[in-house]
């Protein structure tokens, strides 16, 4: 038998490579490390799906459409009455009061007595003054006709022209005479009529600063008393330069028009805010402006007839400034403002989207703004719901129920 040799394989039982000897050792994945691939590979999904839903909420909000209307623009403007006339009694002689026949705080009417001073003393002057009057105008006769006689006589050389000359003279000093004691009787009886004092004014009288037995001087500083008209009275109220001026740009632009009929009259409203029920008449505008104040007075004029205003009262006064017949409002609470106090709105655009418009507001009107710049006629204007959205987000539009707000 042939020997085989060590290491020499039988014909017929070739064996194949191992795969180890080409591709080394083979390395297997732990089992705990694929689970954890997969629960992170599922959660990311499921995130991934939470974020992007398929049907997204878009808010919804309640708009109003602005339109133009025609508004009558007013200005309250705060004053205070004043007596159409006031008379401070005053003595214009001296004298001690022998009756006082007013009441206080009555109506009394022009011409009524209100103090009587003691009239003997000027009455006496004046039958004096009567007297000196008869004396000058009794030598007036004579004196006249030898002045008459001397000038026929000294065309003939009668008299000498000496003798007329003193005749013309003695006539001139006499006439000169009477004319000074009729002065004089005037005055006496001027100082007699003024001892009964009486009223200038018809009005109301307030108290006496005096008594009867009192001394009183000749227009002394202090009154008697004070009589005042209250009806009509007045209602002066101030309007800063300010507000003139931009009225009057208003009218010169063509924002505002202005009836002259309707701009002189003035309401009223009183010191408790009710509303005075009768109509006044603004009667003019002072030219001046005070200085200290910047400001400009306004006169009115009001019937009074049952006292109901009184000098000094507190009022606000309603006039007309012109009317706008493009005015455009907007509620109150769609206007917002931002942190340096500017305001703004949001509205809804053609493309139901959010957009913020910063505005420029004239005046509150009741509960609404009136808007100078930033909005037109035609915009939607976001009244509820503004902070669900923000500006460039899509919306969803409802009508705004004006009676549920309230």
């Amino acid at each position: 038998m042939t020997r085989m040799l060590r290491g020499a394989k039988p014909h017929g039982k070739a064996e194949l490579p191992s795969p180890r000897k080409f591709l080394g050792p083979i390395k297997r994945t732990p089992v705990w490390l694929a689970v954890l691939g997969g629960l992170l590979a599922a959660i990311a999904s499921a995130a991934a799906c939470k974020s992007t839903p398929p049907h997204a909420v878009v808010p919804e909000v309640a708009s109003i459409t602005l339109r133009t209307e025609r508004l009558t623009l007013t200005t309250e403007l705060s004053g205070r009455t004043s007596a159409f006339l006031i008379a401070e009694i005053r003595p214009q002689v001296n004298g001690i009061i022998l009756k006082r026949p007013f009441t206080e705080g009555s109506d009394v009417k022009a011409g009524s007595l209100l103090y009587q001073i003691d009239p003997a003393p000027y009455q006496a002057a004046l039958d004096q003054a009567k007297a000196a009057l008869a004396v000058a105008e009794a030598s007036l006769p004579s004196t006249r006709s030898r002045a008459e006689r001397f000038k026929n006589l000294v065309a003939i050389r009668a008299v000498g022209r000496q003798d007329y000359d003193e005749a013309v003279a003695a006539l001139a000093t006499a006439e000169a005479g009477a004319a000074a004691a009729r002065a004089a009787m005037e005055n006496a009886h001027i100082n007699f009529e003024y001892t009964p004092i009486k009223s200038p004014i018809s009005g109301r009288i307030g108290r006496s600063n005096v008594t009867v037995g009192a001394l009183v001087n000749a227009y002394q500083g202090s009154p008697l008393a004070v009589v005042q008209q209250l009806d009509p009275i007045y209602v002066d109220v101030i309007q800063s330069s300010a507000e003139i001026l931009r009225l009057r740009r208003d009218l010169e632009s063509g924002q505002l028009k202005q009836d002259k009929d309707a701009w002189s009259k003035v309401r009223l409203k009183l010191e408790d805010g009710t509303p005075y029920p009768l109509e006044g008449k603004l009667q003019f505008r002072d030219i001046t402006v005070d200085p200290t104040t910047g400001s400009v007075t306004l006169r009115a004029v009001f019937p009074n007839p049952d006292n109901v205003l009184l000098p000094g009262m507190f009022v606000r006064a309603i006039v007309e400034e012109g009317v706008n017949d493009r005015a455009l409002l907007a509620p109150q609470q769609s206007v917002s403002r931002d942190t340096k106090g500017n305001p703004y709105a949001l509205i809804v655009n053609g493309e139901g989207k959010v957009e913020q418009r910063s505005l420029e507001l004239d005046r509150a009107i009741g509960d609404q703004w009136l808007v100078s710049k930033g909005l037109a006629a035609g915009d939607r204007v976001i009244v509820e719901g503004m902070l669900r959205v923000r500006p460039g987000s899509p919306v969803k539009v409802v009508p705004f129920d004006r009676a549920s707000a309230k």
